[in-house]
Formats: structure tokens, sequence, C-alpha cells
């Protein structure tokens, strides 16, 4: 018996560490696998020689950073569609006006996303470029407002002669979902401080009020006067010609047309367009012309577009990017668990003698917001300079961690402002009573610990609003002390109101029009520190075992928006409001278009 169990166990414990062994052998196979994909997607045989034409990609999404890819997507379809980098996009113009190898730009418009002062900025880079004597054409089916606005910065533009170019002005689209809160039983507490704080009116309101309109107006107002501007100086005609295209709803017209408005210089076929490029840079054949895009440029020349290690040696400009929604302890974008440490690193770091906080966010919890602006005043604190470059967005939260900068940048197309705070707390009673037939009796001590299956009493309301106007006046304390104003004066200029950066200069919520690109080298020429390197935070994580990690999310994701269709942007929607925690700072959610 004693050896037969003595066998029992020398097998079972074979077959478990033969489990095992394969387990872990199929792990190692699949991370191969993975790798060797990876590997054979970034492959290249893309060179820098002389006359090479680089190509600005004017299709998919661009963010602030390029994204990671999708494992999912390089599975499946065997290509990844990786999201471009603003920062690289940028780099890449600016290096190449210096560089003799490159005879000009090929803006390629295929339908890019982005943020309309992100778009601007790619702009001032072409601007730049264009000091450079070199040239700079763009070409495309279809020019959404978006990529014709860039492609004014070109030399020439041409389009296909079925093509479509729509200049149409613009639009801001607020989702509200208080009929089907209603529709499903559920009742959103509000708390607010702000006449103009319209962030929570989706929850109570079935459309925007007088408010509300009058600020999207404004401001909306002041970015098209910025925008027809530019359109009207790339084309060489007034903003009058500009108003008179969206107007006339030039998306309409046809090639002849469109030329006879210089809304475009020529209707030809792509294969044209390659020939014309060969023959400005000196070549019989189109064959022969050696494009190259910003991300490939960016690797060859090894643009710093990536973070160095935290111990790159060396004196340096720290550049801080803080994009997306701010969040306590988890989230995709701004984490504030995660964000004031590395700020801490920052601050020990005695090589970084300047700090640039690069912001892109509407905003999102107050308790994170405060921890990131505490942190900020340490490192304000250690008498190195710090500055603040804002993005398509600094707004609420965005703006309350920007305003202890000693100098503040934003683009006339940026939103900022929205100087307010509000708290949200569900109620689910009619929810679970009435919907769904479920009862609750609760059983308390003495105190009123609030209760989301029940309303609140009127003396939590009141705790809860007071709660509300205290974080307010400690928001205005940060706003007054930042920008050396009193309390009264940003109150005038607060109540939760978004503004156009142009508008913000003039209110004094910021110091300059301009860019990173103008944010950083204005530190370098104020402060002595033109021998410093930019070194980007947080360190670049698109690595193959994050992007492995990330897979079962991603697919989730992306099962889920396949299903859902065109009511996934709903349904997101819906999903950030139940997880929204309860005291926010943040700006009202627009589809700007």
């Amino acid at each position: 018996n004693i050896r037969m169990l003595k066998r029992f166990f020398i097998s079972f414990a074979s077959c478990m560490a033969a489990i095992w062994l394969s387990a872990l052998l199929a792990v190692v196979l699949f991370l191969v696998f993975i790798a060797a994909l990876l590997a054979k997607y970034g492959e290249t045989d893309a060179k820098l020689v002389d006359h090479t034409v680089l190509v600005v990609d004017l299709t998919g999404s661009i963010d602030e950073r390029p994204g990671k890819p999708s494992i999912t997507d390089l599975i499946s379809s065997g290509e990844v569609e990786m999201t471009q980098g603003l920062n690289q996009i940028v780099a890449a113009i600016d290096q190449a006006a210096d560089d003799p190898q490159i005879d000009g730009i090929y803006l390629k418009v295929g339908g890019s996303t982005a943020g309309i002062a992100s778009r601007m900025a790619i702009v001032d880079a072409l601007n730049r470029f264009n000091k450079s004597k070199k040239f700079v054409y763009a070409y495309g089916d279809f020019y959404d407002q978006g990529d014709y606005i860039i492609a004014t910065a070109a030399d020439k533009i041409y389009v296909n002669p079925q093509g479509v170019v729509n200049v149409a002005g613009l639009s801001a689209t607020t989702l509200f979902f208080k009929g089907l809160l209603d529709k499903v039983g559920v009742e959103m507490q509000v708390f607010k401080v702000g006449t103009y704080k319209s962030a929570v009116e989706p929850f109570i309101l079935n459309e925007m009020s007088e408010a509300s309109r009058e600020q999207q107006q404004s401001y909306l107002d002041a970015i098209w006067n910025s925008l027809t501007y530019q359109i009207g100086y790339g084309r060489g005609v007034d903003d009058a010609e500009v108003q008179m295209w969206a107007d006339s709803i030039c998306t309409t017209w046809d090639a002849e047309r469109l030329i006879a408005n210089n809304v475009v210089d020529g209707a030809i076929y792509e294969h044209e367009m390659d020939a014309i490029i060969a023959k400005q840079i000196g070549k019989d054949d189109p064959k022969d012309v050696n494009y190259l895009n910003t991300a490939q440029y960016c690797t060859i020349k090894e643009i710093t577009t990536k973070a160095l290690p935290e111990n790159a040696k060396g004196e340096k400009i720290a550049v801080l990017y803080a994009v997306g929604d701010i969040t306590d302890k988890t989230g995709d974008g701004i984490v504030g668990a995660e964000m004031v440490p590395l700020i801490n690193d920052i601050i020990d770091d005695d090589n970084v003698k300047g700090l640039v906080l690069r912001v892109n966010s509407g905003g999102g919890s107050a308790f994170a917001s405060e921890q990131i602006w505490e942190a900020l005043e340490r490192f304000k604190a250690t008498g190195r300079p710090f500055y603040v470059s804002m993005g398509d967005v600094a707004a609420s939260g965005g703006y309350y961690i920007s305003c202890g900068a000693d100098k503040i940048y934003a683009q006339p197309e940026t939103l900022t402002g929205s100087i307010g705070i509000f708290g949200i707390v569900p109620c689910a009673k009619e929810l679970l009573n009435d919907k769904l037939g479920i009862n609750t009796s609760t059983v308390s001590t003495n105190g009123a610990p609030m209760n989301l299956f029940q309303p609140f009493t009127p003396a939590q309301s009141s705790a809860m609003q007071r709660r509300i106007s205290q974080g307010y006046d400690t928001f205005l304390s940060r706003v007054a002390k930042g920008r050396n104003k009193t309390v009264e004066e940003i109150n005038t200029i607060a109540q939760g109101r978004v503004w156009s950066g142009k508008q913000a200069l003039d209110n004094g919520l910021v110091d300059e029009m301009g860019t990173l690109y103008n944010a950083i080298n204005d530190m370098k020429a104020n402060n002595q520190l033109r021998g410093c390197e930019v070194v980007e935070y947080p360190a670049d994580n698109n690595t193959l075992l994050q992007s492995v990690l990330s897979m079962k999310k991603e697919s989730q994701a992306q099962a889920l928006d396949e299903h859902l269709g065109e009511a996934a942007q709903l349904y997101h929607a819906v999903d950030r409001i139940t997880h929204l925690e309860p005291v926010q700072c943040r700006m009202e959610t627009v589809i700007l278009r």
C-alpha cells in the first residue's frame, strides 16, 4: 500500500510538473510569436539619402505622443494602426528644415483625427519650415476641415478631380442623459458652484442652458476667427472670402469651382502628384523618389521623442505630459497616485534644471488635482523655472494643475479656464423599487450616513453643498496665488466659464500665445538653459510586456465597440458617469467639430 501510494504521488507530481512546464512553454512560445510579429512589423528598409522627401501622413489619430501597438490587431490582421504622436510630427518637421538631405515635405491627406490646437501646432511647425525655402505640397482625395487647415500651410494644395474640400465653420455638440437616466430610474443629485459650470447639465437637463449656450458661442466664435485667419493667410484671401466658402457649402463644389475660388491649386490624380514631386527634386521617374514618414525620420535621425532613462546624464529640461481625465488611483489618463511620485522624482533629480508641464485635459477629480498642484508647488519652491504648455484643452482640473506656473502658454484655439467645481451622487431608489422590484431597509446609528438607495436628506444636501463651496474657494485661492491676483478678481472670470486661449490671454489666465515648442525654447532662452537636453516624462511604457498585458482589456473593448456600433460612444459616456468621483473639477464634454 505504501508502495502504491508512493507511485501515485510520484505520478501526480510528474503530471503536475508536465502541466506547468507545458503552460510555461506555451507562454514563452506566445511571447516569442508576438515578439516576432512586432519585429516583422517594425522592420523597415527606410533610409535617408540626398533629395529625400518627408511625408507628413495625415491619417488616423494624432495624440500628444505615439500610442502603443495593438497586439489584438496584429494577431487578427497582421497589421497595426499606430497612433501618431504630435511631438514626433513637430520634431521631424523642425529637424527637416535644417537637414540638407530633405528637399521638401509631402502632406499626404487621408483623414486624421486631432484636436484643433494640435492641428495648429503642426501648422506652426510648417510655417517655421517654410522659412527654409523648401517646398511643401499637399494632396488628398477628401479634405475634411481639420486636414485642410493644416494643408493651408503648404505652397500648393492639390485634390483629386472627384474629390471634396470641406470648410464649414465650427460646432459644439453636448450629449444630454437626463432622459436616459429618467427611463432607468436614476436621479443624479448635483451640487455646484459657478453660473457657467455646465458639466452637470447633461445629468439634469435635456438641453443646454442659456449660460452654457453663451459661453460655447463665445469660444467657438473666437476659435473660428483664428482658423479663418490661418486659412485666409495660407490661401492669400481675406477672412470674408473664407466665410463665403463656409456659407456656400464648398463641400459641394466641383474641382473647377474649387480652383477658381483659390480653395485649391489644382485637381490631379495621385500618380500625377508623384510625378510633380519627382520633377521638383530632379528625378525623372517617380519611383526613384525616396520618401520617409515622420516616425521613420525620427528613428534615423535619433530625434528624442521618448523619455530617456531617469539616470540620463547631463542637465535637462523635463517635459511632463499630463493628458486625459484626472483620477485618484486608477485610469488611463492623469492618475494622481502615479503623477505625484513622478513629480517627486523630478524634484529630487538635480540634473533637472526646469520643468514644462504639457497639459491636455478637461479635468476630473478635485482631490487628485489638488495633490498634483501641491507637488508642482514644491518643485516651484526649489527655485527652478516651471512653465505650462496647454494643448487642445486645459480646463477645470487641467487649469487647476497649471495655475501655479511661472509662465503659462496656450494657443488661440485652446479651451481653458472652467474654474469651478461640482459634486454628483446618483440615487438609484426608483431603479431598484419601481424598475427592478427591489426594496431596501436600512438600519444605522445616529448621524447621517449617505445611502445611494435613498435621496439625500436636507442636512446631507446642505453638507454636500458646503463641501463644494469650500472646494471652489480653494480653487479660487490657488488660481489667485498663481496669477498674482485677488480672489475677487479671479471670481469675476471664473464661475466655471470656459474660454478660448486668446480670451484667456486677454483676461489674464495665461501669459503667452504659443505651442510646446515656444514654451521649451523660451525656457532655454530666459534661464540660460540652451545646453540642456529635453527629456519627456513619464517614460515610454509601450513595451511588448505592456502590450501583452493589455490584450484582454483591448479585445473586450474592441468587441464591445463592434457590437454597439455607433451607440458605443453613448455607452462610454454613460460608463464615465457611473465612475466619477463625487467631487469634480471637470469641464463639460463637448463634441467639437
